[in-house]
């Protein structure tokens, strides 16, 4: 690429200094070989970009494209019927009996071939990247056999040749319990999920492993021998955990060095510690939260206390979380958990970028990757603010 100045721009670097955001006022950024040469105020431009090619934004505000580190957007099928079945009254139980639930998703997916997965897909990658997306995490965990959940894994791969995103892979088959294995998960980790994984990452499939640990899903044990084996693979983890009771999975997450452990909205102050000293961060996903009409709230009070980094995600699911907006969970995050502005955009941009275990994203500084979300705003607070509103000027990817 041609080197470039991009002038007359107000920027959220998201960088930790002194400043909220690290915000500059009046500033300019300089790119060269998709890389960011150069960012601050524009009178203090170094001599040697003064005669790079400029492209004026008019005054616009520009931040680090945004990152969704939690989904689950590629299965089959849809939820809107049970989703009707409940708002009339059925219960969890007469909506299972009538085939919904994850089982509906987990049907739906084995039935889909592997350009369906990828063509369902695809318009929920389209209206994340109309919100200033560019990285999306992509999980497995609804084929819960061999063959499915490979051609998960596969159409999230294939997302990147059909649309300017960066897809984040994640083996779930550690995701919840197949009918044909109901009464015997331990059998379906060891035939089904282990063996998967194995040959996921034998495929090249696979850039981190995750779990559900609850006592709808998995046990810690049975999580640890996933994490043993990804550990044997060279794969980083993370944890769905403490969602809807406290099993401990936190904890094994953080002796385990996770990434990331995500809803635990209920972890307590032991596994609040326990995360905060292996540095994996809090991811909040406020949609399945609403989804659900829960009323346990994460502890933010907590892990700001132990200054826990905090993401915020969309957690699009077919079931708990049918969002794709990104700009509604901030909001969410901010009005259902008090989270500020601040903490909701940190948590689409630098704490979301640690949660994948990516060096190059998440900040405007020198050297990290140009991907940048350019909005029709005067401050970044207004992103948590408005619902229902996409400001999205233009992403710029290195152009």
């Amino acid at each position: 690429m041609a080197n470039k100045l991009l002038t007359d721009i107000h920027v959220a670097t998201m960088a930790q200094n002194d400043l909220p955001y690290g915000l500059v006022k009046n500033a300019t950024i300089a790119m060269q070989d998709n890389e960011i040469a150069w960012v601050g105020a524009s009178d203090g431009l170094p001599d040697k970009y003064q005669t790079w090619a400029k492209t004026s934004l008019n005054g616009r505000l520009v931040t680090p494209a945004l990152i969704d580190c939690h989904t689950h957007i590629v299965f089959g099928g849809n939820r809107a019927n049970e989703f009707e079945m409940r708002l009339n009254g059925a219960s969890y139980e007469e909506v299972a009996r009538a085939g919904g639930g994850i089982v509906s998703t987990v049907k739906a997916t084995r039935n889909s071939t592997l350009e369906e997965l990828v063509q369902g897909a695809l318009p929920r990658v389209d209206a994340m990247l109309k919100e200033g997306i560019t990285t999306i995490e992509v999980k497995s965990g609804y084929g819960l056999d061999v063959e499915t959940e490979l051609n998960m894994l596969r159409a999230a791969r294939m997302l990147e040749s059909h649309r300017d995103v960066r897809i984040i892979t994640s083996f779930l088959g550690a995701h919840a319990i197949p009918d044909e294995y109901k009464d015997n998960s331990d059998t379906y980790i060891r035939d089904i999920c282990i063996p998967t994984l194995k040959a996921a990452h034998n495929e090249g499939l696979v850039d981190a492993v995750d779990g559900f640990c609850e006592g709808i899903a998995f046990t810690p044990d049975q999580i640890a021998k996933v994490f043993g084996v990804a550990k044997d693979l060279g794969l980083p983890v993370k944890l769905h955990a403490e969602q809807l009771s406290n099993l401990g999975g936190a904890k094994l997450a953080a002796q385990h060095g996770a990434l990331s452990v995500d809803h635990i909205e209920y972890l307590d102050e032991d596994g609040v510690e326990a995360i905060a000293k292996s540095g994996t961060i809090a991811v909040i996903l406020p949609g399945a939260f609403y989804t659900l009409r829960e009323t346990q709230k994460p502890p933010i009070k907590l892990l700001r206390k132990y200054k826990v980094p905090m993401a915020i995600a969309t957690d699009c699911n077919p079931g708990s979380s049918p969002m794709t907006s990104l700009l509604l969970a901030m909001n969410m995050g901010c009005t259902l958990f008090k989270m500020t502005p601040l903490e909701a955009m940190q948590g689409v941009t630098v704490n979301a970028a640690k949660a994948l275990g990516l060096n190059d994203l998440g900040t405007i500084e020198t050297g990290k990757t140009a991907e940048l979300a350019v909005w029709d705003i005067e401050h970044p607070a207004e992103l948590s603010y408005r619902i229902g509103f996409n400001p999205l000027h233009r992403i710029i990817r290195g152009e």
